[in-house]
């Protein structure tokens, strides 16, 4: 059965802030293009931009909730971010400018516990998206999962809590599971599933509110024994991806 492409997200910050496509041109063996450019590392972080790093070494969203309500807007020609948030006024800074840093960090300090490491600055390696995983991976997500989710849970639940890359709808639950390892056609591009998505408390923060208002990670563990939601995949062969573009497992 082919299916097809719904949406498509790119996250400029690490773990928050996130912004709606139509189409996007992916490239073999890197992230999504515009896709967790930048991670806000924290005074306690040893990442210094030279390479990878693990979540650890950032603010995000699984301990500061009200990160999970940011939105931003990518403008690709000038590099310029704008953030939004309910509590917030709207911010556009340059991420790379090291005299917008403390701009930056003054609008998030709000939203940051102040019993959580304080964040320090912006840091970004070129080429290589900061991703949860140590290879440039791209998130594909199930709608069938997330309905099976909302059942579960009792109520409905905003997509943008699981801050997927590509969604699409396989018919059943937890299908994405059994692909791994499958290689999967997505428009022109060639995709490798790799690893499941084990799922962190930012989902439990409502990204409408930033308020901690569901327990995912219960209803997961208690319903289907696991915490994960959506697969890491891949790009083997880059090309344009669109919406409505076909889904085909190879």
């Amino acid at each position: 059965m082919i299916h097809s492409v719904t949406d498509i997200w790119r996250h400029p910050l690490k773990s928050h802030g996130r912004e709606a496509l139509d189409s996007v041109t992916m490239i073999a063996g890197q992230t999504m293009p515009g896709d967790r450019v930048w991670a806000v590392a924290h005074d306690a972080s040893k990442a210094d931009g030279s390479q990878w790093a693990p979540c650890a070494n950032f603010t995000r969203g699984a301990k500061a909730p009200q990160l999970m309500a940011i939105n931003a807007q990518l403008e690709d020609v000038t590099g310029q971010l704008t953030l939004s948030h309910p509590d917030r006024p709207d911010l556009s800074f340059d991420p790379d400018a090291a005299a917008d840093l403390q701009r930056f960090l003054d609008w998030e300090k709000p939203l940051t516990p102040a019993d959580r490491a304080a964040s320090a600055r912006i840091i970004r390696v070129p080429g290589r998206g900061m991703t949860d995983t140590d290879f440039p991976s791209v998130s594909l997500c199930n709608w069938a999962s997330h309905r099976a989710v909302e059942a579960a849970i009792g109520h409905d639940l905003s997509p943008k809590r699981w801050r997927g890359n590509i969604w699409f709808d396989l018919g059943a639950p937890w299908a994405e599971n059994d692909l791994m390892g499958s290689q999967i056609q997505i428009g022109e591009v060639t995709f490798l599933i790799r690893e499941r998505v084990t799922r962190c408390l930012a989902t439990t923060a409502n990204p409408e509110t930033g308020v901690r208002d569901a327990d995912t990670l219960k209803t997961l563990k208690e319903t289907w024994g696991h915490q994960d939601f959506s697969v890491y995949a891949e790009v083997i062969t880059g090309g344009d991806i669109r919406l409505g573009d076909s889904v085909k497992v190879l």
